[in-house]
């Protein structure tokens, strides 16, 4: 099913019908294919309070059912063995007890060895320098990319997005939008062969001679290896963020452009 969408003809997609007080009349719409680009949380959210507290008491109640560990019982051994050494009750080789490692020795250099361990920090130098075009920022949120790109006379932060061209599925133009307005340094998956967004808008009335709108039909996908190639002959996009949720709906101007956007993020 998912394959038949792709195929729609540009001519099946296009036609609307549009009803006035004469009757029927129909209108042409051209089509684009926008592409939400993700770059996925690189490490695990920070627990808030009530979380932590959550997370431990389930930690106990795992603990506290739970088996002894091979660990456990060897250092339970141990202890017995070293009560009848001191009792006399067992006699040691004194090459043989200087050679044996016990529980208590090996956690010991376990703890020393964990003492060396350094956390990386979850943020970086890209965070404090609030540096937009990078992805490597906001490791706790997914990050969705802005291009810079001409609407009228005017330039816009929007998704990537262009108009489909003769003889192109709509997942063909979404591919083909990414490497037009990304460059080919951006490796991204694409989800599916089905949009999983829409909107549309109207022209001005004085730029309507072959077509009254656009509809733009979004793809999405995410992040697998590069960056922009901001102003490159394959990239003339000149400027790119990425940017959080939060960010992302104050950066597009258009209300009703974000809202459609807002209805399939995550």
């Amino acid at each position: 099913m998912l394959r038949r969408l792709t195929q729609i003809s540009a001519k099946q997609l296009a036609r609307t019908q549009s009803t006035t007080a004469t009757g029927a009349s129909k209108e042409k719409w051209d089509l684009y294919a926008g592409v939400l680009v993700e770059r996925l949380p690189v490490v695990s959210k920070t627990l808030n309070p009530l979380e932590r507290r959550f997370q431990d008491m389930l930690l106990n109640v795992e603990y506290e059912n739970s088996l002894k560990s091979d660990h456990e019982l060897k250092h339970e051994r141990d202890l017995v063995q070293l009560e009848q050494i001191k009792q006399g009750k067992v006699q040691v080789d004194l090459d043989e007890g200087v050679a044996k490692q016990t529980a208590q020795d090996l956690k010991d250099a376990y703890i020393e060895e964990l003492k060396k361990f350094e956390a990386a920090p979850r943020s970086t130098p890209d965070d404090a320098a609030n540096k937009t075009s990078s992805t490597d920022r906001c490791l706790e949120d997914t990050l969705y990319l802005l291009v810079q790109q001409k609407l009228g006379q005017q330039q816009h932060l929007l998704l990537p997005q262009g108009q489909r061209q003769e003889g192109e599925t709509m997942r063909q133009t979404a591919e083909r939008v990414v490497r037009e307005q990304c460059g080919n340094g951006l490796k991204v998956l694409f989800y599916g062969n089905a949009p999983v967004g829409f909107h549309k808008y109207k022209y001005p009335s004085n730029q309507r001679a072959n077509s009254v709108g656009a509809k733009v039909f979004f793809f999405r996908a995410s992040l697998r290896a590069g960056n922009v190639q901001a102003g490159t002959k394959d990239a003339p996009a000149a400027q790119y963020e990425w940017l959080p949720k939060e960010a992302l709906s104050q950066k597009l101007k258009n209300a009703a452009y974000a809202e459609s956007i807002n209805k399939f993020l995550i």
